[in-house]
């Protein structure tokens, strides 16, 4: 049975922070070529969540990564905005990333020798930009971070350096953010406060958001999920539950 789908409002879904047309990903050659994305047509609708699901090897990770300006499509179009990243040289698309678009992982990827409020504005300081004070306050009462400010990554938990890298991630204020499995190297307590936080991110900052997510409570997060199978979307999901998504997951095995 098909999965029970809510249309969002039309004044919201005609509007997209990012898109795909048509993308297509392989990798390799010949016997060893692996169609990653085969087609896939996707919009991402500002100011809302939007999690990316689907077996190992399905192409949510590639999916991500190609509509982020990360890695290049095979074919196809990637739009961030009204930019088609496919016509954008590595200045360009360096430039784009570092002004429009914040992003998210699993590893962190916080600077050690510096403390969290350097490793917050370090976006800003590379760009040449002062952080908006007002924002960045706001940003860091949202994250409950003000207490940490001048420790280094070494000095914090797994869950408050994650909390810095949302916070980095927000500075710029970005049209939106991607986030790559934010919460797999977390216990589910600092999970579900990083979760919390990015939710709290669309519904109080007007933050769009894209995850890419292998668990089920994690989606339930978002306003939306997107299902991937063998480089297609093969369903979709709005307001999702925990155990909705995982019903649907099941099903990828039958």
């Amino acid at each position: 049975m098909a999965a029970v789908i809510t249309p969002i409002p039309t004044e919201v879904a005609q509007k997209a922070a990012a898109r795909t047309a048509d993308a297509v990903k392989v990798y390799g050659q010949g016997p060893t070529e692996v169609r990653a994305l085969d087609g896939v047509t996707v919009e991402f609708a500002a100011g809302r969540y939007t999690a990316i699901m689907g077996p190992s090897g399905s192409g949510k990770s590639t999916l991500l990564h190609c509509v982020a300006g990360l890695d290049t499509l095979t074919s196809g179009q990637a739009f961030i905005g009204d930019a088609d990243l496919g016509t954008l040289n590595d200045q360009q698309l360096t430039v784009l990333r570092r002004d429009h678009v914040g992003f998210v992982f699993q590893a962190f990827n916080l600077v050690p020798t510096i403390t969290a409020a350097e490793n917050i504005t370090l976006p800003l300081l590379l760009a040449g930009r002062k952080a908006d004070r007002d924002w960045l306050a706001g940003v860091i009462g949202t994250l409950g971070i003000g207490d940490r400010l001048h420790h280094r990554p070494d000095e914090m938990s797994g869950g408050q350096q994650q909390r810095v890298a949302v916070a980095r991630a927000l500075v710029s204020r970005p049209e939106i953010i991607f986030a790559d499995e934010p919460t797999g190297n977390l216990d589910s307590r600092a999970g579900t406060e990083v979760l919390g936080f990015l939710r709290r991110a669309v519904d109080a900052m007007g933050q769009t958001i894209v995850m890419v997510t292998h668990d089920p409570v994690a989606a339930s997060y978002a306003d939306r999920i997107v299902f991937l199978a063998d480089g297609k979307i093969v369903d979709e999901m709005h307001q999702p539950t925990a155990d909705r998504v995982l019903e649907r997951m099941k099903r990828f095995g039958e």
